[in-house]
């Protein structure tokens, strides 16, 4: 039996962030079908923390809004990765551009995909630490505000769900449960 995967397809829309394609694709019974696919170059997004990364650490969220979710959203700063840059060099970038903050230290905590059932997207998290204010550099459909939180409350906003956006959610359970032990 032939080993499950794309057979073919065909790029029926390839726009400034995305690119849709319908591939042809075995499935691991043998079976092959159409799936719609979402392309996306992948993405970082940042934990910045303020001060000491002590027992109940500040976090520098972003309160953002989102076109898709018809609200403003709780997030951590976050973006597309360019063409050849890094994902360290892109969270960097994200949180210089979003925030205005460069960070001392940037390291990685995991890589996710997002929705697997519908893209190939995957968002490199990483905790950034010794934080220097500076000037943001937003993009023109950003509207966001700085909302320095501490991780007790983002915490409690995540459980009462207040922070609906899933990596920032889980990038934050991670840091909490992993890295601030």
């Amino acid at each position: 039996m032939s080993e499950p995967g794309k057979v073919g397809g065909t790029r029926v829309y390839h726009g400034r962030i995305i690119s849709v394609d319908l591939d042809e694709v075995r499935f691991p019974d043998g079976s092959v079908g159409t799936l719609e696919m979402i392309r996306h170059p992948g993405a970082s997004a940042v934990v910045p923390l303020l001060g000491d990364s002590g027992d109940d650490p500040e976090v520098l969220l972003i309160r953002q809004y989102r076109y898709a979710a018809e609200q403003f959203l709780y997030e951590i700063p976050a973006g597309r990765l360019d063409p050849g840059e890094s994902p360290a060099d892109c969270a960097r970038r994200e949180l210089q551009e979003e925030t205005g903050y460069t960070a001392a230290r940037v390291e990685q905590l995991f890589t996710m995909y997002t929705t697997p059932g519908f893209t190939d997207e995957k968002i490199h998290l990483f905790v950034a630490t010794g934080l220097v204010p500076g000037e943001a550099h937003r993009e023109a459909d950003e509207f966001m505000e700085l909302v320095p939180t501490r991780l007790s409350r983002a915490l409690s906003m995540i459980e009462r769900g207040e922070i609906q956006d899933a990596k920032t959610a889980l990038a934050l359970l991670y840091a909490a449960g992993f890295r601030l032990d």
